[in-house]
């Protein structure tokens, strides 16, 4: 007799579930992620050897562009630059921001005005703002302003680590007062941001 063929039944599996945490988990990311400020200056920094790679967060950083002007910028881990705005605030009564500025210091990358021009650059709508040359941060020593914006970053995120990134063109004179500075406010540890080479102790083993 012939044998009896039961018929296959293709396998019926429910998504339903997988779909649901799929999209709980692009949510998720969507609503933390903080998104990184746009660069304002582009530095060429010099090479290294060195291996030791930065976090992501908790980043208080002064550049030094070709030409000597001096930027800085801090990340916004735990609304830090709102803090940092409010206690640049306290300090010069003189500035006062509305809610738009302080929304534009939030989004703006790296701050390179004086003082007494950042309320008028904040103010700019964004396109301007990105197009607007900004002269540096005075770090002399009649004006010190670099002192104040180390001094209150610190004062906004005790556990912040600061780094400078200076392009390997920028006058040596900038550099130093930039670490006198640092010194100034009892900053005595702090990394410089290179670009990575390749060691040549490593290539003899090649």
């Amino acid at each position: 007799m012939p044998k009896v063929k039961i018929p296959r039944k293709s396998t019926l599996i429910d998504m339903t579930a997988m779909c649901d945490v799929a999209f709980l988990l692009l949510t998720f990311f969507m609503l933390t992620t903080q998104f990184k400020s746009d660069e304002s200056v582009i530095v060429d920094t010099p090479s290294s050897i060195s291996e030791i790679k930065l976090p992501d967060t908790d980043i208080l950083n002064i550049t030094i562009t070709k030409d000597g002007k001096i930027f800085f910028s801090i990340d916004n881990k735990n609304f830090t630059r709102e803090k940092l705005l409010a206690k640049i605030s306290e300090k010069h009564p003189e500035l006062q921001f509305d809610g738009r500025e302080e929304k534009a210091f939030v989004l703006t990358g790296s701050i390179g005005v004086p003082l007494n021009q950042l309320k008028g650059y904040l103010a700019l709508d964004e396109s301007d703002r990105k197009m607007y040359q900004q002269p540096g941060i005075p770090v002399d020593s009649t004006n010190n302003e670099l002192g104040d914006w180390i001094m209150q970053g610190r004062l906004s995120n005790p556990g912040v680590r600061i780094t400078v990134k200076g392009d390997q063109g920028c006058p040596w004179p900038v550099v130093k007062k930039v670490m006198n500075t640092l010194q100034d406010k009892n900053v005595n540890k702090f990394n410089l941001i290179t670009d990575l080479e390749a060691d040549p102790n490593k290539l003899k083993g090649i």
